[in-house]
């Protein structure tokens, strides 16, 4: 197995609080040894959680940051000011625990909505955290943050620039209740290069619009999607100009690397379509038209059956609100013509289409000949394990 090249100056804490289930890591942090700059991206939910507030609040504060921390089982979300009051609380007792302030420490949660926080089993976990920042990796945090997912979710980038090495390290969880506005699902990114607090924001959010922005399982945003990034300059480097373009570069794919993954690991999914939208009349209409496609029950269901109907990516098209003409219309499914001048292609599509629509990726193409609008987006199927795994999913 590849080592994982951890970004200089990180170390990482894991334990197992029982907050969801006994016997399983569900409380992480990342801590940085000297203070870094920190970025967010959050959930526009109306609703947002407790942690989300916290985090908004610390950041617009200012300042350089330590440690990221995210519990799994419970959400904090929806609880009020008795939410965010166990939500500072816990910073407090894993600071104690990590010999951190605070203030220093970025919080996040996932698990179910309206719970408040079991403060005693918060406080029954610290000797287990603070004794494994000499043992856990990001392995075992990305083991930590994980809910319904399989798999731990974890990408990485190395790229040299005038000062030497920088690493980039991201980690996330998420496999149900995606699709996000602004950001989605829990991610982190680690990074030993010293930058611009202000670059490094502008940088997270253009990554995450083409990354965790760009993904959607079942069309639901949640109450605590929230993306944070940490870089604590411990390579000595310190990217300029291309170097700059370079570092983007790395972290946008580490973000498209994780998001990915998301909609691979959906809740009781087996395939990602990963519909491409040209010609539309601007951007937000080719968004439009790829999310009404992406969301669409009957195409996912379709995409789950390996059944190449395009009828119902047509009418979901028509539906979408975008502006084209029905007749300039072209469609391709796994690089294949079938829908073109308003008329499908002749000949047995279904056959042509037989292996394509078994394949783990199915590329959807259309192109609408209204203008240069694009965009692409990730998208899963739906099956009869997504509906048991969010019917039983507090029972």
């Amino acid at each position: 197995m590849t080592p994982i090249p951890v970004p200089r100056g990180f170390c990482f804490a894991a334990a197992g609080a029982g907050f969801k289930k006994p016997g399983r890591l569900d409380l992480g942090v990342i801590v940085s040894e000297v203070p870094a700059s920190a970025a967010g991206v959050f959930t526009t939910n109306k609703f947002q959680a407790a942690p989300v507030l916290v985090c908004i609040d610390s950041l617009q504060r200012g300042g350089q940051f330590r440690a990221l921390m995210a519990n799994s089982g419970q959400a904090n979300a929806c609880t009020g000011g008795e939410g965010l009051a166990r939500c500072r609380e816990s910073l407090i007792l894993v600071g104690d625990a990590l010999g951190l302030k605070a203030s220093e420490i970025l919080p996040t949660s996932t698990g179910v909505i309206g719970q408040q926080f079991d403060m005693h089993k918060w406080r029954a976990a610290m000797p287990e955290l603070g004794e494994s920042l000499t043992t856990a990796g990001p392995v075992e945090f990305a083991r930590a943050i994980m809910t319904t997912d399989n798999v731990p979710k974890l990408s990485w980038r190395v790229i040299d620039v005038d000062g030497g090495e920088v690493r980039i390290l991201g980690m996330a969880k998420g496999a149900g209740m995606i699709s996000p506005n602004m950001a989605t699902l829990l991610g982190f990114v680690t990074c030993d290069a010293e930058v611009d607090p202000a670059w490094w924001q502008q940088a997270l959010r253009r990554a995450v619009d083409v990354s965790f922005n760009r993904v959607t399982v079942d069309g639901d945003t949640s109450t605590n999607d929230t993306i944070l990034a940490l870089a604590n300059g411990q390579s000595g480097a310190r990217p300029q100009g291309a170097e700059l373009d370079a570092l983007e570069k790395a972290l946008t794919e580490v973000c498209q690397d994780l998001a990915y993954m998301i909609v691979e690991d959906a809740e009781g999914g087996t395939k990602v379509a990963r519909i491409r939208v040209s010609g539309a009349v601007d951007q937000a209409q080719a968004e439009m038209v790829a999310r009404t496609i992406g969301n669409s029950p009957l195409v996912k269901t379709a995409l789950f059956g390996c059944d190449p109907n395009w009828g119902r990516i047509v009418a979901a098209l028509g539906r979408s609100g975008a502006e084209f003409e029905p007749d300039h219309v072209t469609m391709r499914i796994g690089g294949v013509v079938i829908f073109t001048d308003g008329a499908p292609v002749q000949g047995d599509m279904d056959g042509l289409l037989a292996l394509t629509m078994k394949r783990a990726e199915i590329p959807i193409d259309i192109e609408l000949a209204a203008g240069d609008g694009a965009y692409e987006l990730l998208a899963s199927d739906l099956t009869h394990e997504y509906i048991s795994i969010n019917a039983d999913y507090r029972t």
